[in-house]
């Protein structure tokens, strides 16, 4: 697709998110090369597309499974998998129920880094007459789940164990802390954190086939981590500013762009678009926080300076304006959010664009926040 403006007919509603099918499979295919070149099995996160068909193309494509986060996403990738990963703890009889549930119809693992969170899943999965796969969370450095002592984190792995209806399946982590070009020894601290608890468990009888990582940024360079076999990166399908900042990709395998209408031209170097904090969201670039609130291809040295919730207030340079002429009210643009996670699930639907047509889509797993 060539983002070109008359490929999008006049009446099309904005703002709205619209994705190239082309830039989708070029992603979807590279990723997938790169874990097969390095005997990694990928298990794409949906938290970004959250969408059953965008789903069903990963996995045709050679993923063995998929990650979520919560139980109603679960339930919604059923629908494109039987081999699921809740990459989160399931904390909660709602919650709980929901999974034993849900493990009768699917090979079903889950995230935890607390004997509480064994207990919920142990009682769920008794009183339904299930089975359900442990992945023990370990904290790797970002310092936000996981257990960060490797002998608690053995001992929970031994309480994993012990249980009638839970079974060891791995380990889990979450090196969001690892950025793109980190120096190895940040990679063998990584890999230090999973090999204690590996040794630790097996000198115990307990195996962990399964040594799972993730994150988009860190993706391409898993390699560098002996221990891992399988890696769940999520936002690279799409792409997004932040990935485009951070160095991980270029523009042109952002895959997803948001179309939206300038509704005003109060001054002469500022716009007003309708795509305001409920289109774009309110996350700031992570490689750049000051840089605004998105990317506009036509006016690169625009800034989208200011969100209000139906409000997006863009400020053109003198050099933008000489450049190209700036749009009038009623004109289109396209913008590059800086989170592509998070605007998506602020949308009910996506537009598919082949080159030739549109194709609205539901965005299924949209708000499922338990």
């Amino acid at each position: 697709m060539d983002w070109c403006l008359d490929a999008i007919p006049e009446d099309h509603p904005t703002p709205s998110v619209i994705v190239s099918k082309d830039v989708v499979r070029k992603n979807i295919a590279s990723m997938q090369s790169y874990c097969n070149e390095h005997g990694l099995k990928l298990r794409p996160h949906t938290k970004t597309h959250k969408s059953i068909l965008m789903a069903r193309e990963q996995i045709a494509a050679g993923a063995i499974g998929l990650a979520v986060a919560k139980a109603g996403e679960a339930e919604v990738m059923a629908h494109a998998s039987n081999d699921l990963m809740i990459a989160y703890p399931a904390i909660g009889t709602k919650r709980s129920s929901m999974v034993a549930e849900l493990a009768t119809q699917v090979d079903l693992r889950i995230g935890v880094d607390s004997s509480d969170a064994v207990d919920y899943l142990q009682t769920a999965a008794k009183k339904r007459g299930v089975t359900i796969g442990i992945m023990l969370d370990v904290e790797v450095g970002f310092h936000r789940t996981g257990v960060v002592d490797p002998d608690v984190a053995i001992r929970l792995g031994e309480y994993v164990s012990k249980q009638s209806n839970l079974v060891m399946r791995g380990l889990m982590c979450f090196p969001g802390h690892i950025l793109p070009n980190a120096e190895q020894d940040r990679w063998a601290a990584y890999e230090e954190s999973l090999q204690k608890v590996v040794d630790g468990l097996r000198s115990r009888g307990i195996e962990t086939p399964t040594i799972s990582g993730g994150s988009t940024p860190t993706a391409r360079d898993s390699h560098r981590n002996r221990l891992l076999n399988e890696i769940r990166p999520g936002t690279y399908i799409y792409n997004d500013l932040n990935e485009v900042r951070l160095g991980v990709c270029t523009l042109d395998e952002c895959a997803a762009r948001v179309l939206a209408t300038v509704v005003s031209t109060p001054e002469r170097n500022k716009l007003v678009i309708d795509a305001g904090s409920k289109t774009l969201s309110s996350d700031r670039n992570a490689a750049n926080p000051d840089a605004g609130w998105g990317y506009l291809p036509m006016f690169p040295q625009a800034k989208v300076y200011r969100l209000s919730e139906e409000h997006g207030e863009i400020q053109l340079s003198d050099q933008d304006i000489a450049d190209v002429s700036p749009p009038k009210v009623g004109e289109r643009l396209w913008l590059v959010p800086n989170h592509i996670c998070v605007c998506i699930n602020l949308q009910n639907q996506f537009y598919l664009h082949d080159g030739a047509q549109l194709q609205m889509l539901p965005v299924d797993a949209r708000g499922l926040l338990v």
